[in-house]
């Protein structure tokens, strides 16, 4: 979207408030959705465009960090020496962070991240979301409903597929995400070299790049994200893995081949939400007066109502929306799916994918979460680190971009 339609979607309305919604991803100027497409046209592919300002190179390889947000890699710079030493030498042109998508979950970012597209037209747009053909909430992360076709439900080609005559295209990650649902639906194309541990991959992304021609590389960690959740972004366990990350990356400059572009970025944020805040909003008649299918994150709820509430109109729809700002205040946004499409939150929606979002959603503004205790097992409720609404630490992830100095080489 450009910037000027961007901005003025979130001018103040005629009544001179602002509507409730988060300002919107920088789709088109600095999202994750332009990583890829910037790498492309920095290999020298037709057809794309620089938007990020990266170097000309013959190789790139982009580390995706799960979870790795841009307040949390600054706040915890003890622990990444490697990093650091990046970050002080400085990038020239290139920004420094970037804006996930929305919603700010892995399955929205890494499609934006995937095809460059906002998740109004890949149709990501949630961990799991409704789909309307079947009147029932499908998951795209995990374990995807044997109705729901990944190639069908997202379409469009990715940036993988658009160079692989011109460039060697390989995704290094772990061999559970070879060809699963997620994959082919967001990051399908070239080839897929699994490795176990973050030693093994390393190794083979040297190996895999060490051939003649132009590459490009898609190093996918997850540790981070994992520790994340289980023991929130505070944790000792997550310092650990931010570590692990930062020796990964060291490796990589030493060992992938000299003048090799290193990208280090991340699909999304995160924060820690406390117990007494992860609320079961299922037990308050009034927060599902209506409402058919719940569906999204915790931190960005898509409400789905019943037909005959939707027929009804409005009334239906603002006694909702007024039932929860009634309970949580400022703590959170409360908008519309039209609301959401008119700030441009999702990005340009294609008509087969409105109805998958919610008429209603609920974005945190807080650290807090909301649950669905009727569908979702009790053990949800004990995520810690938790992402999916437009703060700062969800929305923005940092940028780092550097030269590889190659085999045999130290970093000074």
């Amino acid at each position: 979207m450009p910037e000027d339609r961007r901005h003025a979607l979130q001018a103040p309305a005629a009544s001179g408030h602002l509507p409730d919604v988060p300002p919107a991803p920088a789709y088109g100027h600095r999202s994750i959705a332009e990583v890829l497409t910037s790498a492309a046209a920095s290999l020298g592919v037709e057809g794309f465009t620089n938007t990020l300002g990266f170097p000309a190179a013959s190789r790139v390889c982009v580390v995706l960090a799960d979870g790795l947000g841009r307040n949390l890699l600054k706040q915890k710079a003890a622990h990444t020496p490697f990093l650091r030493s990046v970050v002080q030498a400085g990038q020239g042109g290139v920004p420094v962070w970037l804006d996930s998508a929305f919603p700010s979950t892995t399955a929205a970012a890494l499609s934006s991240f995937g095809t460059g597209l906002p998740a109004g037209q890949h149709g990501m747009v949630g961990y799991d979301v409704l789909d309307p053909d079947q009147d029932k909430v499908v998951n795209l992360l995990g374990n995807w409903d044997p109705g729901v076709d990944p190639s069908t439900w997202q379409p469009f080609p990715t940036v993988f597929e658009r160079i692989a005559d011109e460039v060697d295209v390989t995704t290094v990650s772990l061999a559970q995400f070879d060809g699963s649902p997620m994959t082919r639906a967001a990051l399908r194309g070239g080839r897929f070299v699994p490795g176990t541990t973050a030693h093994a991959r390393t190794a083979a992304a040297a190996d895999a790049m060490a051939a003649p021609g132009p590459s490009l590389m898609y190093f996918y960690v997850n540790d981070l994200d994992k520790a994340g959740h289980r023991y929130g972004c505070r944790s000792e366990q997550w310092e650990h893995q931010l570590e692990e990350l930062d020796a990964t990356v060291k490796r990589l400059n030493s060992s992938l081949p000299a003048g090799t572009t290193i990208l280090l970025t991340a699909d999304h944020g995160m924060l820690d939400v406390p117990e007494p805040q992860r609320i079961d909003f299922s037990t308050d008649p009034d927060l599902v007066a209506g409402v058919r299918h719940t569906a999204g994150e915790p931190r960005m709820v898509h409400l789905y109502l019943e037909p005959a509430q939707t027929a009804a109109g409005a009334g239906g729809r603002e006694r909702l929306l007024a039932a929860w700002k009634a309970r949580f205040g400022d703590r959170i946004w409360a908008f519309t799916r039209g609301e959401a499409i008119a700030a441009g939150l999702f990005g340009d929606v294609r008509p087969a994918v409105e109805g998958r979002i919610g008429d209603l959603m609920i974005a945190a503004r807080d650290a807090v979460a909301f649950y669905d205790g009727r569908r979702m097992r009790p053990t949800a409720m004990e995520v810690v680190g938790q992402h999916g609404s437009l703060t700062k630490a969800e929305r923005e992830v940092p940028l780092l971009c550097f030269t590889a100095e190659g085999r045999n080489r130290r970093h000074g």
